[in-house]
């Protein structure tokens, strides 16, 4: 099938501004974005930047925006975007873009390494693993499922118009370990979380849950730190 796919592409050293442009491609209705964006860049225009890695769902590299809706290129088929009008792939919001479909990243890392996302434990290194329930592994197992793709964090409203907050993956990343029975770093998370641009910035609209490509129950997490924080104990 004939599909077109209109991308939104900037390079700072040419232009000053972003601009659409427009590729013909011919696609099969099982092949998927990325697909598309690595025919493109094969047999039409070599200058396209995108990232990817693994091109199975795992990496988290190629998350943009994909028919307004953040989604990973490697996941989304051709089928499922109504083929038969104009596809729009544009890079992901709130962070800059350094070229095409490339954001720079490490404002979302640093809001994620803001947050201690590491096991937090007091005494000696044991010489056997730390032993866990089933119940106690089962309570934060949601959140364990990230893969650190930035599409909840850019899908938010309130990241767009302040860069400062945290962003729902960082509240994510610390859920993580703050429900997680072996660590002892659980106060500390809560009082980085109980910043102005922490928890307390998220206004439940839900955009990250359905952005989210693993299927991880965002919202329900970041009420859960805010709990949390208002009960102090977990």
């Amino acid at each position: 099938m004939d599909v077109k796919v209109k991308i939104l592409r900037y390079n700072p050293e040419v232009v000053d501004e972003a601009e659409w442009k427009t590729y013909a491609v011919t696609l099969q209705p099982t092949d998927r974005v990325l697909d598309a964006l690595h025919k493109i860049k094969w047999e039409q225009d070599g200058t396209l930047t995108f990232r990817r890695s693994c091109a199975h769902g795992v990496c988290g590299s190629d998350a943009m925006r994909i028919n307004g809706r953040n989604r990973l290129a490697c996941k989304t088929l051709i089928k499922d975007l109504n083929p038969e009008k104009e596809i729009t792939v544009e890079p992901i919001k709130g962070l800059p873009v350094l070229k095409d479909l490339v954001v720079d990243m490490e404002p979302f890392f640093d809001a994620y390494r803001s947050v201690m996302p590491f096991l937090v434990t007091s005494g000696h290194e044991p010489t056997r693993e730390r032993i866990q329930s089933q119940a106690d592994r089962d309570r934060f197992d949601d959140t364990t499922k990230c893969i650190l793709c930035a599409a909840c964090t850019t899908s938010c409203p309130v990241f767009w118009s302040d860069g400062q907050y945290f962003g729902p993956q960082a509240i994510v990343g610390a859920h993580r370990f703050i429900f997680d029975s072996r660590d002892e770093g659980t106060e500390q998370r809560l009082e980085i979380l109980n910043d102005k641009e922490g928890v307390w910035r998220c206004r439940t609209t839900f955009n990250c849950t359905d952005a989210c490509p693993r299927g991880i129950e965002v919202t329900k997490a970041i009420q859960e730190v805010k709990r949390a924080l208002i009960f102090r104990r977990v």
